[in-house]
């Protein structure tokens, strides 16, 4: 089962396609995309659930997808610290190197956006637990 994650922004979106065992993709796109990158995605990935954060800009996302993308469902997922557990993970992928690798990880700020991080936590939250609140039709 693949699941297409979401972790909304008015700007930006993180994005994440996952499964129980691997990361198939990840990646930050602008949210004026959003729509047609999950289109494109669901056939490519044979995405069978959405699953999307139910932070900022979620309302408005998970109107326009259920709009647009009728024949899979979508799940809400709590985005509580998220952004924690991203820059944590993003720091495991890229461990700093020279002077920084001294400095303790929380401390740090990542060099790019880690949306892409965030929404892989919520497609993780989401298949350990199966838990979502799925979005009524």
């Amino acid at each position: 089962m693949n699941i297409l994650s979401i972790d909304p922004g008015r700007e930006k979106s993180g994005v994440a396609i996952l499964n129980q065992n691997k990361i198939l993709h990840h990646e930050v796109i602008e949210s004026g995309t959003l729509i047609e990158f999950c289109i494109e995605k669901i056939k490519s990935y044979q995405v069978s659930a959405i699953v999307i954060g139910d932070g900022t800009s979620s309302k408005t996302t998970i109107t326009n997808l259920k709009n647009e993308i009728k024949e899979v469902p979508i799940h809400k997922v709590n985005e509580y610290r998220t952004t924690d557990a991203a820059k944590v993970r993003y720091w495991e992928d890229n461990p700093p190197t020279g002077v920084k690798r001294f400095i303790p990880k929380g401390m740090l700020i990542p060099p790019c956006p880690i949306d892409d991080y965030a929404a892989i936590i919520l497609g993780e939250r989401y298949l350990e637990n199966n838990k979502g609140e799925k979005v009524p039709k």
